[in-house]
C-alpha cells in the first residue's frame, strides 16, 4: 500500500468504473491445475511490511543507506510468530521488499542482503507458510523511487531494478515449487490503459523468465492496481510469461478505509474519523460533529486552511451517507473483477487480492471505530472469497494491523473477521 495520488477519489469513490472488453485467454493447463489443486499455497495471507521496509537512508547529496539498511525499531515477525500465523489458518505471506538498499549496495553488501532475504523466505517456508516476494519501491525515498525506477523503460534506474527482479527468480526459483512466487512491482502509478505500464511489466516478466522458467510471476494493472486496473488488463500477451497470477488491491471506499490516515496527501483525510461501516451504522451528523472536534485540537493548520479542508470533507460525505454503501457496494467491485476473470477464462483461484484494510483507532490514530473496521474487512473478506479470489490482509504490523508491534498479540476482532481461528 502506497500513498500514490490515486486517493484522490473523492468524488468518485462511491462510483464503478465501466469494465472493458478484454481479448480472450485460455489459461494455462498447468497453472490452474496448480490453483485448482491447492499446490499454491495463495489462498489465504497477510501482508509482512515493514519486515523489509522502512530504511535508513542517508539525506540528498547521497544516495545510500546506512548499515544495516532497516530501521531497528521496525517489528518484525519471529519463527514463532509465523508459527502462530499458520496456527490461525493463514497459508501464505505477501513480503514487500524495498528494492532501494538493494541498488545502492557495493556487491559485498548486496550479497548480505540477499542472504537476509533467503532466511526470510526459509523461516517463512519452515513455518508452512507460503509466499510471494513483492518489490516495492518506496515513493517517500529521494532518490530510489519508483519515478526513477519504474516510471517507464527510459527511468534512470529501469535497468538496475529489471536486472534485480531477474536476479530474485533465479534465488526464489531455488525454493519449494509451489510455495514462492515473485510480484515484480507494487501498484504501478500509470494509467489503467497505458502502454507504458504494459512494456515496463513485459520487459520485467522477460528479465524473471530468463532466470527462470517455473516461478509464478503475479501480474497486475496500472492504476495503482486498482479493480479498474485489472478490468483494463489485457491478458492476452501475458500468457507468454506463464505460470502466472493476477492481483489487484481493494481499499474502497477510501473515505472509510483511510479515514485519519495522516500519509494521505488530501487534507480532508487528516482529521476524517468516526466514518461508520456501513453507513447505516451512523450518521452524517455524527461524523462531521467528530470532526469538528477533531479539527479543533489542530493547531498546527491554518483556519482558513481547516474550513476549506471542512468543507470538502462535508461535501464528500454527504456523499458517502447518501450512496449508503454496505456489503453491496464491495461485491460491485469485486464483481468487475470476476467479470474480468470469467470474459478471458481465468480462474478466479488466480486472481489474488492483494492488499485490503483499513486503519484503526488507538494510541497513534484517531480512524474507524473499530467495531465498524471489524465489519468492513469481515464483508471485503467474505465477498472475495465468495467471487473465488484468494487473499492478502494488509497488514501485519502498524496502523493496520492485526498483530501488536510490541506484544504479537493476534487482534480477536481482525482474526475473527478474517475468518481464521486464534491459535492455542
Amino acid at each position: 500500500m502506497t500513498g500514490w495520488s490515486r486517493r484522490r477519489l473523492l468524488t468518485t469513490a462511491l462510483s464503478t468504473a465501466l469494465v472493458p472488453t478484454a481479448a480472450s485467454l485460455a489459461p494455462l493447463s498447468a497453472s490452474s491445475a496448480l490453483a485448482a489443486n491447492g499446490a499454491w499455497r495463495f489462498r489465504r495471507g497477510v501482508n509482512a511490511w515493514p519486515w523489509f521496509s522502512l530504511t535508513r537512508e542517508f539525506p540528498a547529496p547521497r544516495t545510500d543507506y546506512d548499515w544495516p539498511p532497516f530501521q531497528s525499531q521496525r517489528p518484525v515477525p519471529t519463527p514463532d510468530d509465523l508459527g502462530r500465523l499458520r496456527q490461525t489458518g493463514l497459508d501464505f505471506i505477501r513480503l514487500p521488499v524495498d528494492p532501494g538498499p538493494f541498488l545502492a549496495a557495493d556487491t559485498a553488501t548486496r550479497g548480505k542482503l540477499l542472504d537476509m532475504l533467503d532466511a526470510a523466505v526459509a523461516a517463512t517456508l519452515d513455518a508452512g507458510l507460503g509466499i510471494i516476494v513483492n518489490v516495492q519501491a518506496n515513493g517517500a525515498t529521494h532518490y530510489w523511487n519508483p519515478d526513477r525506477m519504474t516510471s517507464s523503460t527510459e527511468a534512470p534506474a529501469f535497468e538496475l531494478y529489471r536486472a534485480l527482479v531477474g536476479e530474485l527468480a533465479g534465488r526464489l526459483a531455488r525454493f519449494t515449487p509451489g510455495m514462492v512466487a515473485l510480484e515484480p512491482v507494487n501498484e504501478p502509478a500509470q494509467s489503467c490503459d497505458s502502454n507504458v505500464w504494459s512494456q515496463v511489466q513485459a520487459s520485467l516478466l522477460t528479465a524473471a523468465r530468463a532466470s527462470s522458467r517455473t516461478l509464478p510471476l503475479v501480474v497486475t494493472g496500472g492504476c495503482g492496481s486498482m479493480v479498474s486496473g485489472l478490468a483494463a488488463l489485457d491478458p492476452a500477451p501475458l500468457a507468454a510469461f506463464e505460470p502466472i497470477l493476477f492481483t489487484f488491491h481493494l481499499y474502497e471506499p477510501y473515505l472509510f478505509s483511510h479515514q485519519g490516515a495522516p500519509w494521505m496527501r488530501e487534507p480532508v483525510y487528516r482529521s476524517l474519523n468516526n466514518v461508520p461501516w456501513p453507513a447505516s451504522a451512523g450518521s452524517l451528523e455524527q461524523t462531521l460533529a467528530s470532526v469538528r472536534a477533531r479539527m479543533a485540537q489542530d493547531a498546527e493548520t491554518p483556519e482558513a486552511d481547516k474550513q476549506a479542508a471542512y468543507a470538502e470533507t462535508e461535501r464528500v460525505l454527504k456523499v458517502y451517507f447518501d450512496a449508503r454503501p454496505d456489503r453491496w457496494f464491495i461485491d460491485k467491485y469485486l464483481g468487475q473483477a470476476r467479470d474480468w476473470a470469467d470474459r478471458n477464462g481465468i480462474a478466479p483461484e488466480r486472481v489474488i487480492m492483494g492488499e485490503f484494510g483499513a486503519l484503526r483507532t488507538d494510541a497513534r490514530y484517531t480512524a474507524a471505530p473499530n467495531p465498524d473496521r471489524a465489519r468492513y474487512i469481515s464483508d471485503v473478506r467474505q465477498s472475495a472469497e465468495a467471487a473465488g479470489f484468494p487473499w492478502a490482509f494488509w497488514d501485519l504490523f502498524d496502523g493496520m494491523g492485526m498483530m501488536d508491534d510490541t506484544t504479537r498479540a493476534l487482534d480477536p476482532a481482525m482474526v475473527e473477521a478474517l475468518g481464521l481461528r486464534m491459535p492455542e
